[in-house]
């Protein structure tokens, strides 16, 4: 094989891997948005799963344990968030700030008291991780030109999280879009007044939106700490949570939109390391930490608006009083 499309290859493998937990809180985000609250709280949901997720598997030895501890307390997070800007229809952002500040700091102190490594968890061995997973044949077409190395490559040899979260995409556009529940999520979003009206609870349905964020949340986060990775250390995150709302809102709300964006987002982190050291011609090589930065950069330029402009839902961050 030509070594320019196997380099590709390989770029488009890592792509996909590190768009994973972006898709998952991706999904979450758009839930709970589509629903009227503002979720900048997926970033300390995200590192509670990636924490919990670890230091359960760590000490029970089962990473399904770990997975399950980690969508119970990504969810309790949603529930906080919920009780703060729902119940007591608090200002949504200082919520969802204060939970990222709080996840921050709890796993580090919980990680120190459990486990006395500085915040992080014990190295987990394979029994107590997600393993790769080999698609039927993978090995057997690998020898034919061309597909042979995109199904070994490209679509086999991935954790189990990782068709989770690319499962998660049409899930959530056929609930959004082809459910009642779906219709009235995003009704609630447009106008809760008129849903209110019709005799439906505007609270529960958030709730509801929360809590299924909160699973999507914590199963991103497992799959930061015992599926990529094999430890938790702090702050692991990195930034993920935030990079995935910029998602959302360049996909305008749309699951297969932010699909999109979250493999540009984990494209360009995969190029960027590849590209790190590299003498491009005419330009020289470029500094380590310019290339690190640059996902962050588009973030920033896509919630400017620069790209698209997004139309968010008509009641998003404004608490509804009955």
């Amino acid at each position: 094989m030509n070594e320019f499309i196997w380099q590709l290859l390989l770029t488009l493998d890592a792509s996909l891997r590190l768009a994973t937990p972006l898709i998952l809180c991706a999904m979450a985000g758009i839930f709970s948005e589509r629903s009227g609250i503002v979720d900048i709280s997926l970033e300390g949901k995200l590192l509670t799963g990636a924490f919990v997720a670890a230091a359960v598997a760590a000490l029970s030895g089962n990473a399904w344990l770990g997975l399950l501890a980690a969508m119970a307390a990504a969810t309790f997070m949603s529930l906080i968030h919920g009780f703060a800007c729902i119940t007591h229809r608090g200002d949504q952002v200082v919520s969802g700030v204060a939970i990222n500040i709080l996840a921050s700091g709890i796993t580090v102190i919980i990680g120190t008291a459990l486990f006395k490594q500085g915040g992080t968890t014990p190295l987990l061995s394979s029994d107590q991780r997600f393993g790769e997973l080999a698609l039927p044949l993978a090995d057997t077409l690998s020898v034919v030109p061309i597909l042979g190395p995109i199904y070994q490559q490209l679509i086999s040899g991935h954790s189990l999280l990782v068709y989770l979260a690319l499962a998660s995409v049409p899930v959530a556009a056929f609930v959004l879009y082809r459910t009642r529940f779906g219709l009235r999520l995003r009704a609630v979003g447009e106008m809760p007044r008129a849903v209110d009206g019709a005799g439906i609870s505007v609270a529960w349905l958030r709730y509801r939106a929360l809590i299924i964020g909160g699973i999507l949340c914590g199963a991103a986060g497992a799959y930061l700490s015992i599926s990529h990775g094999a430890i938790f250390v702090r702050e692991m995150s990195a930034g993920k949570g935030y990079i995935a709302l910029a998602a959302v809102i360049f996909g305008n709300w749309r699951p297969w939109a932010a699909l999109f964006a979250c493999i540009l987002f984990g494209f360009l982190e995969a190029a960027t390391s590849r590209l790190q050291g590299v003498d491009l011609w005419l330009i020289g090589e470029i500094p380590v930490q310019l290339m690190l930065a640059i996902p962050y950069i588009v973030t920033v330029i896509l919630l400017a608006g620069l790209v698209s402009r997004p139309s968010p839902p008509a009641s998003i961050g404004v608490p509804y009083e009955k």
